[in-house]
Formats: C-alpha cells, sequence, structure tokens
C-alpha cells in the first residue's frame, strides 16, 4: 500500500491506539484482545507515518482514475455525508456521467426515483412512495443534499438494496427455506462466504445472545444476499451504461477489507474501483480499504420536534406521553389522543408522522388533527395549531 492510501484527514485527526498488534483481519483482532500476549513482537506492529497525510483535494485525481468509488459511512453521521457529496461534486466535474448508487432505496422503487431525479415527483411524493420511513428509516435529512444535488444535476440515483421481505425471510429459513417465487428474486450467482467475512459476522452475531430465533447461517447467508443484490444492481447498471462512472454509498461494513461489495462487484464486472470508510471504529490494516476519513464530527441542525412518545397500533398512532416542556404539552394535548392528520395529510403510522415533519424546523407552526377518547362521552375530534420546539 502507498502512503497515500493510508489515511486521509479532512479536518480533525483521531489516534487510537491498541495494546496489540492490529491483524489483517477482525477475527484476529478480537481474539488478540482476548489474550494476554501481543499476537506478534511490538517491534512488528504496524505504524501509520503521519506525516503521510493526504487531503481530499490530492486524492481526487486517483478516485477519478477509477470507474466506481465506494464510499463508507456511519450512518447517523451527518458529516459522514457531507464528505459523501463533496466527493460526488468533485468526481462529477470531472466525469459529467456519473451515477449514485444508493444503499437506502430498495430495487422494486427504482421507477420513483427517476421520477424524483427527473423532476415528476416532488422530494415527499418520492419519500412516501419509496416506503423510505418504513424500509430504511434513518433520518431522510442525511441523505437529502446527496438527492438534492442528484436532481439539480440530473444524477441517475441507484436503488441498490434487496427488497426487506427477501432478506427477512432468508433471516429466518434460510436460502432452502424460500418459495421458488422468492428464489426467483435471488441474485443469478452467489458466492460463498470466506473465512473472513464469515468470522467477522460471527462476532456481530455473537453479540446477541438471547436470539433463540435465528440460527447464524441464516443470518450469514441474510447477509451475503444483501451484498451480493446490492452488487448485481451496480454490475447491471455498469452494463447497461458503458459510458458512466459509479460511486456506491453504502454502510462501511458492506465495503471494509473488500471482501463485501467491492470483491462481489470485481466478480461480476472487471471495473477498476477504490473504496473510502469513514470513521473506522474497527482494527486498521492493509486491505481495510484505499483510504480512510476522518472528518469532524458534525450534527444534524435542529430538527421540530412535537414531543411525545408514540404507540402505532392497527394504522392508528396514539400519544402515550407528552413531555413536560415539549410542544405538546405546550399546545394542550394529552396521552391517549391519537394523531389522524398533520396539515391535512392523514396519518395512520408513525412513518406517515416521520414523513409529515421530517423538512420542520423548531419554530415552524403545523395544524394537527386528534381524536380524543372521553369516558361517557362520545369521542372529540379537535384540531390543533402547534408550534415545534
Amino acid at each position: 500500500m502507498s502512503k497515500l492510501a493510508l489515511l486521509i484527514i479532512l479536518s480533525a485527526i483521531s489516534v487510537f491506539t491498541r495494546a496489540e498488534s492490529v491483524p489483517a483481519d477482525a477475527a484476529a483482532v478480537e481474539q488478540a484482545m482476548e489474550t494476554a500476549a501481543p499476537a506478534r513482537p511490538v517491534e512488528a506492529s504496524p505504524v501509520l507515518d503521519l506525516s503521510a497525510f493526504s487531503t481530499l483535494e490530492q486524492i481526487i485525481p486517483v478516485l477519478a482514475s477509477k470507474r466506481v468509488v465506494f464510499i463508507g459511512e456511519q450512518h447517523a453521521r451527518y458529516d459522514h455525508h457531507l464528505s459523501q457529496l463533496e466527493i460526488i461534486r468533485r468526481l462529477h466535474a470531472l466525469h459529467p456521467q456519473l451515477a449514485i448508487g444508493m444503499e437506502m432505496f430498495q430495487q422494486p422503487f427504482q421507477r420513483y426515483l427517476d421520477d424524483y431525479v427527473t423532476g415528476n415527483i416532488d422530494e415527499q411524493a418520492m419519500l412516501r412512495a419509496t416506503e423510505y420511513y418504513q424500509r430504511w428509516r434513518m433520518d431522510y435529512r442525511h441523505y437529502a443534499p446527496i438527492l438534492r444535488y442528484a436532481r439539480e444535476h440530473g444524477l441517475a440515483v441507484i436503488a441498490l438494496n434487496i427488497p426487506t421481505e427477501l432478506t427477512h425471510k432468508v433471516g429466518h429459513a434460510g436460502l432452502d427455506g424460500l418459495s421458488d417465487a422468492d428464489r426467483r428474486q435471488l441474485p443469478a450467482d452467489m458466492a460463498p462466504a470466506d473465512a473472513a467475512y464469515r468470522q467477522r459476522l460471527k462476532e456481530v452475531f455473537d453479540l446477541h445472545p438471547n436470539d433463540k430465533e435465528h440460527s447464524f447461517e441464516h443470518f450469514l447467508e441474510a447477509q451475503l444476499l444483501w451484498d451480493e443484490g446490492m452488487a448485481e444492481r451496480a454490475a447491471a447498471y455498469l452494463e447497461e451504461h458503458p459510458d458512466h462512472h459509479l460511486v456506491v454509498i453504502a454502510g462501511n461494513q458492506h465495503l471494509a477489507w473488500g471482501n463485501t461489495i467491492p470483491q462481489r462487484l470485481q466478480r461480476r464486472t472487471q471495473v477498476t474501483a477504490a473504496s473510502i470508510l469513514n470513521s473506522w471504529d474497527g482494527p486498521v490494516g492493509p486491505g481495510l480499504a484505499d483510504f480512510l476519513l476522518l472528518p469532524e464530527e458534525r450534527p444534524l441542525p435542529p430538527a421540530g420536534t412535537l414531543g411525545v412518545l408514540l404507540h402505532e397500533d392497527k394504522d392508528q398512532v396514539i400519544i402515550t406521553t407528552c413531555a413536560k416542556n415539549g410542544a405538546c404539552a405546550a399546545a394542550g394535548i394529552k396521552a391517549g389522543d391519537r394523531i389522524t392528520a398533520i396539515d391535512n395529510t392523514a396519518i395512520n403510522t408513525t412513518a406517515d408522522l416521520r414523513l409529515a415533519l421530517w423538512d420542520k424546523q423548531p419554530g415552524d407552526t403545523i395544524s394537527i388533527e386528534l381524536v380524543r377518547k372521553r369516558l361517557l362521552f362520545p369521542a372529540k375530534h379537535l384540531n390543533v395549531t402547534l408550534v415545534l420546539k
């Protein structure tokens, strides 16, 4: 590995020290941590040359020379998504025919991403049609700048992910437990996990020892399906658009150590590629990725909130608690009230509520319709104007 590929700093340096050496895979690291003796002599421990740090600007030519650039993330880190957007901007300036593949959207909903990018539907309609808040659930504000950039510049956004229904079935019953109809949805070519991939996932699985409903083999198969499905979709797009470059955005774990999406894409189509991880928390060593970004942590801007705890039951969203100093209590709303609409949009699920509020800020005013049950009296319908906090 070249010095340039060791580490990149955007704005801050974090240095992690370990008592033991850093082997090449996560399994060996965990084993080393459990033993008193280091895995190798101290003098053989890997060293990062801090004088070799580069800037994002310096590595863009390297990234631009590749047809595919993988950019990892921790999903709840806003700064990671800002880093992704900056790389997309710089690559787009060099490659006008650039597409963005995203783990966050599932393949059956591709047409709605197409409609959003071409301006046929707005952001709210796209989020509803792709079932974003049912299937991904992370605050969409993390990804909004990337999607808006794609729309503004007409960049294709590719839904990479396998449908939740299929991965859940594999997680419960394994590949052998699928129906013929389900099996027809599987990637055409699924390679088995290598030892390092299996061991890393075993460590994750063992963090939930009380989960008796799932076997490790089924868990492993579901993860393989996830990675293979995204790799197959990316490969198909590249083959259909031979003049395009592609940026793939996915969780760090789907990109780390190469034997995840990157290797599975390479098996399908021999493209040049580079991988970047954001703020990796695990062991660091050759083969982890081509570049590691350590951006300064930045929180999302404050969101407008109701100040409630909710319960969803049979297409009803019921308030269980109003925070003492929240907008809910200030407006006279009570525990037990059922939310039926916000700004004339029906609310039947918590996903509906998140969709109605995702772009609101503190101080914004909304109209909220409620049903309040009363003992010995008919339920009362209320329409309340509420200022979010």
